[in-house]
């Protein structure tokens, strides 16, 4: 894969592609520098715009939940992903003990976010898992009021509802960073359906904060969703399974593709 790099680089006339440090000098000038192989082998570069910054830091997160090995956690990072989830939930298919999830998490590398997704678990339970493993991020996955989420604080914490949910005239009072919509489940996990995306597009009306799609996403309809919702983020999790709890490999690497191109 093509490494991405920012660089100060002579303007694009041939005069040469060396990179340089320091301060701005005359007939020099910001450029995306893509790189194969060697740092010496340049494919492309072209100038800086507000455009290009614009659009490369909008680019879609995506989180891929259910990990429950570590050859599925280092194939979806190898793939692009920017989030892991490990779902906590002992009823879940793809549920892994605390202590494991520990020990992959320990293993990833730099900027990779490791998200626990636990259903109604208490400040105790919480506390539990802690002394076995340390997550960046708490998901809420169950029926959780504003006051559990007060409880955990200072933990970060994403609150998972579902499209039609009673609770959306309350978003305001959920101390979270963000929010997560799910297609409906009664044993609150993933049903591998999608759900009305306007939906979606309704409840970004009603809160500031980031928007994280789930919900049947897949390879092909992930960027039809990406277009029509435009959230901060997307997850999935059953939609790049060989089965419950084993991913498959090129489907995860194909459905961030579609997701980092859209």
């Amino acid at each position: 894969m093509a490494a991405l790099r920012f660089a100060l680089a002579p303007d694009l006339r041939g005069e040469g592609d060396q990179g340089i440090t320091g301060d701005v000098r005359s007939g020099w000038e910001l450029e995306f520098l893509f790189f194969s192989g060697e740092p010496s082998d340049r494919l492309l570069s072209f100038p800086v715009t507000p455009f290009v910054i614009g659009s490369y830091f909008t680019m879609i997160r995506v989180k891929i939940c259910g990990i429950t090995n570590e050859a599925d956690a280092f194939a979806a990072i190898e793939a692009g992903a920017d989030a892991l989830g490990f779902v906590l939930y002992p009823k879940s298919p793809r549920y892994i003990t605390p202590a494991a999830a520990g020990r992959i998490v320990r293993q990833l590398p730099p900027f990779i976010q490791s998200v626990a997704v636990t259903v109604n678990a208490t400040p105790p339970e919480v506390r539990d898992i802690e002394t076995v493993a340390t997550f960046d991020i708490w998901q809420l996955h169950g029926d959780e009021l504003p006051d559990r989420c007060r409880a955990l604080y200072p933990r970060r914490l994403i609150k998972a509802l579902s499209p039609q949910s009673n609770t959306f005239h309350h978003v305001s009072e959920y101390n979270v960073m963000a929010f997560l919509l799910d297609t409906p489940s009664t044993s609150y996990g993933g049903t591998g359906k999608t759900f009305d995306w306007k939906l979606a597009v309704t409840f970004k009306q009603s809160t500031a904060k980031p928007l994280i799609l789930s919900g049947g996403l897949t390879p092909e309809n992930v960027a039809e969703a990406i277009r029509t919702v435009q959230p901060y983020a997307v997850d999935v999790s059953s939609g790049v399974e060989a089965e419950p709890g084993k991913k498959d490999h090129r489907k995860v690497k194909e459905f961030i593709r579609v997701c980092k191109s859209s």
